[in-house]
């Protein structure tokens, strides 16, 4: 499905947010590192929380430690694909699940095999990054699924010049699905906005739930809406926090 070019219609006080965080609310950048919320994004954010009864969740694949460095406390954080949620003012485990000793090795043997590529932990998940080697990716795909990860209860999921090698119960669907059940989130529509193909299972979950689902720029996807960049993204919350 290529997905809708319509833009989302006005949210309302009886929703419940989801947001993504890389290419999301904040623009992709060479460095993960130096991703950060534009100024005054926090607050808006803090507002559309305030405003919906608390039920705004930044739903990241980044480690939870990682993303509550970078978006406001106050809010929910769900980080590593869904694995470790973070309620308002909750500080993320010193502690982590680590990847199992093979899927590892693998990983780490072949991003050898590939100049420009580099290994990120995030807990248990493990991500290959091939921004600085961007005509490596068929080569990187074939490779890695022939690494046999499925033994290891591992799958491998291919995102923007990156691959994720996560547990199968890793899932920002799954994620989503759970919270819905939670309050504050419970008997909500729940609206999903995402950039990514790992926020394709939030989309379908989502949808499933009769929620409303947004995707963030070009290509194929299951959302029935569509921005067209972080740029677009801003300006909807900011009409949703009244700024």
């Amino acid at each position: 499905m290529t997905g809708q070019g319509i833009a989302p219609p006005p949210l309302t006080a009886d929703d419940a947010l989801f947001l993504d965080f890389d290419g999301t609310l904040a623009g992709l950048q060479d460095d993960p590192d130096t991703v950060f919320l534009a100024p005054g994004m926090d607050r808006v954010l803090e507002l559309i929380g305030s405003r919906l009864g608390g039920a705004l969740a930044i739903l990241s694949g980044r480690d939870a430690g990682d993303l509550a460095r970078r978006v406001p406390g106050g809010l929910w954080r769900i980080g590593n694909h869904g694995l470790i949620p973070l309620r308002p003012d909750e500080a993320a485990p010193e502690a982590r699940a680590a990847a199992p000793d093979a899927v590892r090795g693998a990983i780490e043997t072949i991003s050898a095999m590939f100049h420009g590529t580099r290994v990120e932990t995030k807990g248990p998940v493990l991500a290959l990054h091939y921004r600085q080697a961007p005509d490596s990716a068929d080569r990187l795909g074939r490779a890695l699924a022939e690494a046999g990860l499925s033994d290891a209860g591992y799958r491998i999921q291919h995102g923007k010049f990156v691959f994720e090698a996560k547990p199968e119960n890793a899932n920002k669907g799954r994620a989503l699905a759970h919270m819905m059940q939670e309050v504050p989130f419970a008997g909500r529509r729940p609206v999903m906005i995402g950039d990514d193909t790992t926020d394709e299972d939030a989309f379908r979950a989502a949808n499933r739930l009769g929620g409303l689902t947004v995707k963030v720029g070009a290509g194929d996807t299951v959302a029935r809406c569509r921005l067209e960049n972080v740029d677009a993204v801003h300006a909807y919350l900011k009409e949703l926090a009244g700024t």
